[in-house]
């Protein structure tokens, strides 16, 4: 597969990452999609295996939204600017402490915007606690999802 096609294959995965974080956008199908047309594209095993992956990482973290609260963010006050800290945040973690850190950088990013947004820790704490309770979860769930996929596919890309 050409280098185009990769960075097109890359740039509808990111979309899907901001899909994520924009309410009514089915971001998670949109990376699971880009990895198809990857798969379909180069048919190397490797490739297979990936889409395998990604297709079972992205129906268990549907199954476990399904048991989480439905998403209230809107209603609890959660901005725009608050899913763009707290995505920032996510990728930010998942690079620093390899997967694992997008948990905390996910919300150490709804943190440092409502911190910038209200000034104060005390505020804050309850905000990062409102936000989580309304809908944050289910968020999280779904965008660490999609990062471990976008993660396997680049490791496939790059190493395989």
């Amino acid at each position: 597969m050409g280098v185009w096609p990769l960075l097109l294959v890359g740039v509808v995965i990111l979309l899907g990452l901001l899909g994520v974080l924009v309410p009514g956008v089915p971001g998670s199908w949109l990376v699971w999609a880009a990895v198809l047309w990857w798969a379909l594209e180069d048919p190397r095993p490797l490739s297979w295996e990936v889409l395998v992956g990604a297709t079972v990482v992205l129906l268990l973290s549907q199954a476990i939204r399904w048991g989480l609260p439905a998403r209230r963010l809107r209603e609890s006050g959660a901005t725009p600017r608050m899913g763009v800290y707290a995505g920032v945040g996510a990728v930010l973690g998942f690079l620093v402490i390899p997967v694992l850190g997008a948990l905390p950088g996910f919300m150490a990013g709804i943190y440092l915007s409502e911190r910038l947004r209200l000034g104060r820790h005390g505020e804050a704490v309850t905000a990062l606690r409102t936000a989580m309770r309304s809908g944050g979860w289910s968020v999280l769930t779904e965008f660490f999802a999609c990062l471990l996929i976008m993660g396997a596919w680049l490791g496939a890309v790059i190493w395989g």
